[in-house]
């Protein structure tokens, strides 16, 4: 495959024919400057022949097995040959020139590896999406958080973050990254499969010295939730034990015990709210993922880098702000660390 183009828009997909015929044809119409790549995950729906019916023009790519999101982008983009990889959610909807301010800023920023646009509520416009919103950062114990939403706050878009600035995260609904950084960094951890492992090549990306940064300019809204549903058990089991397993990855030697056995502390919390309020099935899943992240710690600490940083976290601990002082926006947590 050819790279003529800018960038390719690459948009994972595994049974979601119906989500395919709801957005990706405008994807295709706003995407001048883009080869667009349907990247199927083994489906066994109609997803590949309505696109190729519909769509010709999209460049099909047929992974042999549902490898969730990070395997199946890491397969499917040995395939793509573009300079500029935007990885989409097949549940996002684009706006008018919505490329355009990418290709700008990483033609007038070499240092920048990875780009996130603004990304609002398909369902509420007026708001900022839960996965991403504008730009995502973490505290010291690895606990995300956006501008524009912090757990389960997610703010109205009242132009309050319409400046570019740099991020620690992008979000995976819709993460554009140069293909030559994703190569040097081999990518996403296959393992991890789904959640947070756009966190996880984020922060291996910032320890290598790269900027990471989120464009107002470009605009798109997200349906969230079309692959997980929110606050799933296998959910909850993904985002803690990825967590952890990222952490491991990333933190700096001297002080990696130190805080890891504080997040292990704040998931034993985390637990007892869910046993208080009889959501056994989240205990169980927690309980499940610190499992996992024993059984696996000995592959985790192999795939350690050489080069962590320590201003990775941009509060100390977010959940305490967040329930004990009530600094429940990002513009409050900005506030009171000034002061």
């Amino acid at each position: 495959m050819n790279g003529e183009k800018a960038i390719a828009v690459v948009i994972l997909n595994w049974n979601g024919v119906a989500l395919l015929q709801q957005f990706l044809p405008k994807v295709v119409a706003l995407s001048p400057q883009a080869r667009v790549y349907l990247a199927d995950n083994a489906s066994d729906d109609d997803s590949i022949v309505w696109t190729q019916t519909h769509l010709p023009e999209v460049t099909i790519i047929r992974n042999d097995g549902n490898y969730g999101y990070a395997k199946g982008y890491n397969v499917a983009l040995k395939q793509v040959e573009e300079p500029l990889y935007a990885l989409v959610n097949s549940d996002i909807e684009v706006t008018e020139n919505w490329l355009e301010p990418i290709l700008e800023r990483f033609h007038n920023e070499p240092d920048t590896a990875v780009i996130q646009p603004k990304i609002r509520d398909f369902k509420d416009p007026t708001r900022f999406e839960y996965a991403g919103a504008a730009g995502g950062f973490i505290d010291k114990f690895g606990f995300p958080f956006c501008r524009g939403r912090i757990f389960d706050t997610v703010e109205a878009d009242t132009g309050q973050y319409d400046d570019a600035c740099d991020v620690f995260w992008a979000s995976g609904a819709c993460f554009f990254i140069r293909k030559d950084v994703f190569r040097k960094m081999k990518g996403f951890d296959d393992d991890f499969f789904a959640h947070q492992e756009e966190i996880d090549l984020c922060w291996r990306i910032f320890n290598h010295g790269y900027r990471l940064r989120y464009e107002p300019k470009s605009v798109v809204f997200h349906v969230g939730g079309a692959t997980l549903q929110y606050l799933s058990p296998r959910k909850t089991y993904l985002n803690f034990r990825n967590s952890l397993f990222m952490m491991v990855k990333n933190l700096p030697k001297r002080v990696a015990l130190r805080i890891l056995f504080g997040r292990l502390v704040f998931d034993g919390v985390a637990g007892m709210r869910f046993f208080v309020t009889m959501q056994w099935s989240h205990v169980w899943a927690i309980l499940k993922a610190h499992g996992a992240f024993y059984f696996y710690l000995p592959r985790y600490l192999s795939r350690r880098g050489t080069s962590q940083r320590l201003d990775y976290f941009h509060v100390e601990s977010v959940a305490w702000r967040y329930f004990n002082k009530k600094q429940q926006t990002f513009g409050e947590l900005l506030q009171a660390s000034r002061d």
